[in-house]
């Protein structure tokens, strides 16, 4: 393990937390066997930790035409055109779980147009990457793109809408200097 700072924002002590925040940080830790760095990176600002963790669950957690793999692939490429190593890292660790693919993060954080995955899958990821990059372009061909590839006006919205707070959030990782914990680097490889 790596005792490398995890950011460059001083973190608090999860017993100094308020309760609600502390209860997830600790489930999160009896789940995964760790706590990933965001959780203590973010609990400096409670309210704002409420705010990024209930919109993170109701873009990610929720039912839809997007798989769970799909969302995550999403945060990977975008993430990785932002430059966010934290975001990468994780959510690629994410993915491959989800996927039960060791090899689809990186191919998708790499190059996802030469990745293993469906043409409608590269759609998808065509779209959220006009949105994390020029959003300001998005037009009715964009949409009908993705129409034939059988996504739904929700579906697109689902996409913008995770392009988007993963923006934020790769922002926030970079600013913070947010470390990724070593842990994942490892998880869904094997």
């Amino acid at each position: 393990m790596n005792d490398a700072k995890i950011s460059r924002f001083p973190t608090p002590q999860i017993s100094d937390l308020p309760d609600d925040i502390r209860a997830r940080i600790l489930a999160v830790q009896e789940k995964s066997g760790f706590v990933p760095n965001v959780f203590l990176v973010l609990a400096r600002r409670p309210d704002e930790f409420r705010a990024f963790f209930a919109y993170h669950d109701a873009l990610m957690d929720k039912p839809g035409n997007l798989t769970k793999a799909e969302r995550e692939m999403i945060v990977v490429a975008t993430s990785n055109a932002n430059q966010c190593q934290y975001c990468v890292v994780a959510h690629g660790a994410i993915l491959r779980i989800r996927a039960k693919n060791p090899l689809i993060a990186d191919q998708v954080a790499i190059n996802y147009r030469k990745a293993d995955i469906t043409d409608r899958q590269k759609a998808m990821l065509d779209f959220a990457m006009k949105v994390a990059l020029k959003a300001y372009a998005i037009g009715e061909d964009d949409l009908a793109a993705l129409s034939a590839h059988g996504f739904s006006e929700e579906d697109a919205w689902d996409i913008t809408a995770i392009a988007a707070f993963f923006g934020m959030s790769n922002r926030l990782a970079n600013v913070t200097s947010m470390r990724p914990n070593d842990e994942f680097y490892m998880l869904g490889r094997t």
